[in-house]
C-alpha cells in the first residue's frame, strides 16, 4: 500500500475521471489557509511554505529526560514538487542539508519531482522516477543532498481500485470500496504494513540513520500529503528520543489542522463535479486519525517485547544511531 493510495490517489483519480486537474482547487485552498486561518493556527509549527502547507518543524518537543528538540533540525512535510522560489529561499535560510522523499515512482510521475535548490531538475527527476532508492549528492558544500526512498507495496494497489471506482461514477462501487468502515480499514491496514513489511521498515530506518550521521541535520523528510509515511517516521523518531506518546499523537494529528481547507475543497469538488454522491466516504482517506497511528504501535507491541526491541531487531538500529540522533537533535 502506498500513500499514492491515499490523498494523491484520490486527487489523481479525479484528474483522470474528469479530464481536468484540481490543481486550481488546491491552490485556492492553500490561499484560503493563508488568508483566512487564525494567525496562531497558521504558525502552529508551520514552516510557512506556500507550496507545502503541511511542512512543519519538529523542534520544541520535550523528552522524558528534560531535553528539547532543536528548532530547525528535523522537518516534516508534504510533497516539495509545488514549492515556490520564496519557499526555496526559506529552506535555504534554515541551512537545509538533506531531503528524503518517501513517495513512489507513480506518485512522482503524476505529481512531479521535488524542487531542490542547487540540484538540476533533470537529475532530480531521474532519481525520483525510480522504484529503487537513489541518492543525489549536493553539488556545493552548502547545498542539499536528495535521497529518494520510496515506500510502497506493489502487490496491493488501492490507487487503481479507487481510480476505477471514481472513473465510472458508480455510487454502488464507491460505497462497496469505501463505505461501512472500509476506507478506515484500508488506512489501518496501511499503518500495520509500515511495521510488518521488512522493506518498509528498512526505508524508515534509513531516514533515522541519515539524521544520526554527523552532518545529518537539518533534514526534511516527506511523502505526498505529509500524513502517513511521514507521520510514522516522525512518530518513531519522537518515540526513540523519549517524547511522550500523547505528544507524538498530537504532532501526528496536527496534519488535520494544516490541511483542513485543502481537504474540504477537494471533497467538495468530488460532489459538485458529479464524481461521487457521497464524497464524505473519502474523509477517512484524507484525514489523520488516532486509530491509524495506534494500529502501527499495536503492531509493534504484537511483534516485539518493547520499543527498544523493535528499534534493534525490527528496524536494525543500534545504540550508536540513537546516540547520533540525540547529539544532533537535542539540547538541554
Amino acid at each position: 500500500m502506498t500513500e499514492q493510495q491515499t490523498e494523491t490517489a484520490a486527487i489523481e483519480a479525479l484528474r483522470n475521471a474528469v479530464g481536468t486537474s484540481v490543481e486550481g482547487d488546491r491552490d485556492g485552498a492553500r490561499e484560503e489557509v493563508l488568508e483566512s486561518a487564525p494567525e496562531a493556527a497558521q504558525q502552529a509549527r508551520s514552516l510557512g511554505l506556500r507550496g507545502a502547507v503541511n511542512a512543519r518543524d519538529l523542534g520544541g518537543y520535550r523528552t522524558a529526560d528534560g531535553r528539547v528538540l532543536k528548532h530547525g533540525a528535523v522537518l516534516r512535510s508534504d510533497g516539495l514538487n509545488r514549492l515556490t522560489d520564496e519557499d526555496l529561499d526559506l529552506l535555504a535560510a534554515l541551512g537545509l542539508r538533506q531531503v528524503v522523499d518517501l513517495r513512489s515512482l507513480d506518485e512522482v510521475r503524476e505529481a512531479g519531482p521535488d524542487r531542490v535548490r542547487g540540484l538540476p531538475v533533470a537529475v532530480i527527476a531521474a532519481a525520483e522516477l525510480s522504484a529503487a532508492p537513489i541518492t543525489v549528492e549536493r553539488t556545493a558544500p552548502d547545498g542539499v543532498t536528495l535521497h529518494h526512498l520510496p515506500v510502497f507495496a506493489a502487490d496491493f494497489d488501492i490507487y487503481v481500485a479507487l481510480r476505477d471506482a471514481l472513473a465510472d461514477r458508480s455510487p454502488e462501487k464507491q460505497r462497496a470500496l469505501l463505505g461501512d468502515g472500509r476506507a478506515a480499514a484500508m488506512m489501518t491496514g496501511l499503518y500495520r504494513w509500515f511495521v510488518t513489511d521488512p522493506v518498509a521498515r528498512e526505508r524508515f530506518a534509513t531516514v533515522l540513520r541519515l539524521l544520526a550521521a554527523p552532518d545529518g541535520a537539518p533534514l526534511l523528510f516527506h511523502c505526498s500529503a505529509g500524513k502517513d509515511r511521514t507521520g510514522w517516521t516522525a512518530a518513531v523518531l519522537l518515540t526513540a528520543l523519549g517524547v511522550d506518546r500523547e505528544t507524538v499523537f498530537a504532532d501526528y494529528l496536527l496534519t488535520n489542522e494544516r490541511s483542513a481547507a485543502i481537504v474540504e475543497t477537494i471533497v467538495d469538488s468530488f460532489g459538485t463535479r458529479g464524481l461521487m454522491q457521497e464524497p464524505e466516504l473519502l474523509l477517512p482517506v484524507f484525514r489523520a486519525e488516532r486509530d491509524y497511528l495506534e494500529a502501527a504501535f499495536e503492531e509493534v507491541e504484537a511483534g516485539w517485547p518493547d520499543f527498544a526491541s523493535f528499534w534493534r531487531d525490527g528496524l536494525g538500529l543500534d545504540d550508536a544511531v540513537l546516540a547520533g540522533l540525540r547529539a544532533n537533535l537535542l539540547v538541554p
